[in-house]
């Protein structure tokens, strides 16, 4: 059962994700979250250094999409002005939202990495699904509300992961 919320990959943040790493293992795909994944979640457009790093996924051929459990407006004045496909109110963890974005990007599973932040929506939904899943470390300490709840819940999971051996990184 824990498997399910250990992720295949971690990296400090999305920055340390290079195209040459993910073409290097034949990754088409990226299926990222939004919210402390790649901008703190009450920012409200891509800093210029995300925006490069965007830019970098499309020169290497690397389709993005944004799967966000928020809602429709938040996602979209993200999104819309870098020219990013999104689907919003995913509601991860269930496969629905990340199946959509594998049939968007006309791509297999094996071809997708999934990028979030959380442990109980975005590795759990990407593992369901048989997703190559890469944790980053939130980019704000801060959360809303529900997200302050599976924060706990998380450290919960990740400290018995510790003890079992099962993670190898530090927070």
């Amino acid at each position: 059962m824990l498997n399910y919320f250990l992720p295949s990959q971690y990296a400090k943040s999305v920055f340390d994700i290079t195209p040459e790493m993910l073409t290097e293992k034949g990754v088409k795909g990226i299926i990222t979250d939004l919210d402390n994944t790649l901008v703190e979640w009450d920012r409200p457009s891509a800093t210029p250094e995300l925006t490069q790093w965007f830019q970098s996924m499309k020169n290497a051929g690397i389709k993005v999409i944004i799967v966000s459990n928020n809602n429709k407006n938040r996602v979209q004045s993200f999104a819309e002005p870098l020219g990013i496909p999104f689907i919003f109110e995913a509601r991860k963890p269930l496969t629905r939202g990340f199946q959509k974005a594998l049939y968007m990007m006309d791509l297999r599973k094996e071809e997708v990495v999934v990028i979030g932040d959380q442990l109980l929506t975005d590795v759990l939904g990407g593992n369901r699904l048989g997703l190559h899943t890469i944790l980053v470390v939130p980019v704000a300490q801060t959360d809303g509300l529900w997200t302050r709840l599976n924060r706990k819940v998380e450290r919960k999971i990740l400290n018995i992961m510790r003890r079992k051996g099962m993670i190898y990184w530090e927070e």
